[in-house]
């Protein structure tokens, strides 16, 4: 059974152009990204799917695998499908290029959870909110989850709405954020694909909403460690500060 990770790294990221090549601790994030990645037990293979040629003459020199893909692609997901399309793999991770502090485990445990799974072809990763300012943070994409463990819904709101205000932490719902590490089965990848655009995906713009409008489950797995996206220039200096932490540590 062939796992190959794939991480989606384009040039023109609306709010920070170029964030996949910003130096962070003296390297670009995305070789932070290619590094924790490669450390992953369950990949095969792993290649950086980029538009640029700067990405892909970085990821070179730094000694990663790189593949240049249409820059017209609409989304991480479709850049995914381009590179697999002719590969001979069951099973295709989604790793994005400007998650820095993304660990080998997290990776892992996505694979094996979607490798035992008998229901659902995706998965990814959620993570228990702990700071409530992200409650409030429209870029943290919150998450609601059934007792099976399939996500029931995703949002840019807190869900669910804690109605009675209730703050004490043994009685308020529990909170979780989306990480957005995604696996799938090479068949899923693309339906998923060519399933129309829905409009619960319009509304959050928050494409994991089109599976489930659908009707498809998306298996979740719960980790402990966080993860800091680099969506805009001050977002190095926090993910930064914690790659010192825990070399610290």
């Amino acid at each position: 059974m062939k796992v190959i990770g794939v991480i989606p790294a384009r040039w023109g990221a609306t709010r920070f152009e170029g964030k996949v090549l910003a130096n962070l601790l003296g390297k670009p994030v995305v070789q932070h990204v290619w590094e924790n990645a490669k450390k992953a037990r369950t990949l095969d293979d792993l290649i950086v799917a980029c538009d640029d040629e700067r990405i892909l003459k970085a990821v070179v020199d730094f000694g990663g695998k790189a593949v240049y893909t249409s820059p017209n692609q609409p989304s991480g997901t479709d850049r995914l499908a381009e590179v697999v399309n002719a590969m001979d793999v069951d099973k295709v991770v989604n790793i994005q290029g400007d998650e820095p502090l993304i660990k080998p485990i997290m990776i892992d445990s996505l694979v094996m959870a979607l490798q035992e799974e008998k229901v659902a072809q995706m998965a990814t990763i959620i993570k228990k909110i702990d700071d409530d300012s992200e409650l409030t943070n429209s870029n943290v994409v919150k998450v609601v989850v059934d007792k099976n463990g399939y996500a029931l819904y995703f949002s840019r709101y807190s869900i669910p709405y804690n109605r009675t205000n209730e703050t004490d932490p043994k009685k308020r719902p529990v909170y979780y954020k989306h990480i957005g590490l995604y696996a799938f089965t090479k068949d899923f990848l693309f339906t998923f694909k060519k399933l129309p655009y829905s409009s619960l995906e319009a509304a959050e713009k928050l494409e994991q909403l089109r599976a489930l409008e659908y009707g498809y489950k998306i298996k979740v797995v719960e980790t402990k460690f966080d993860t800091i996206g680099v969506d805009r220039p001050e977002d190095l200096k926090r993910a930064e500060e914690a790659l010192l932490r825990e070399r610290e540590a």
